[in-house]
């Protein structure tokens, strides 16, 4: 599936909102998606980036690592990153691993909004 398929990007109260629409993403279609993140990020330099990992259902190593990848990018200029969505399965993945204490997660994206407006 395309990268442009996979992501929805959106602006909602000055808040990018990118959203994944699907519950696996194999290594094709995470290099499209990673790139189209990136492009996205260089071009907009959001200040606040919610990332809606919902239908998500396997997280595979080389996601964790975009996720990584797109925090440290926010980090450079001052942008900051909230996960939200995030299967409970899943959630056992970034405590494992300690991402878990690098990213702000919110259980939905209301909230992750709500979060986020707070910080302006």
């Amino acid at each position: 599936m395309e990268a442009e398929k996979l992501l929805d990007i959106a602006e909602q109260d000055g808040i990018m909102v990118v959203t994944l629409n699907a519950e696996a993403v194999n290594m094709a279609e995470l290099e499209s998606i990673a790139g189209l993140l990136r492009n996205c990020i260089a071009q907009r330099r959001p200040a606040r980036l919610i990332i809606d990992l919902g239908r998500l259902r396997f997280i595979s190593s080389m996601m964790l690592g975009l996720l990584v990848d797109t925090w440290r990018r926010l980090k450079e200029y001052g942008g900051q990153l909230c996960i939200c969505g995030i299967q409970s399965h899943l959630m056992r993945v970034f405590r494992i691993t300690h991402l878990d204490r690098i990213f702000e997660f919110s259980p939905d994206r209301t909230q992750a909004l709500e979060a986020m407006k707070q910080k302006l």
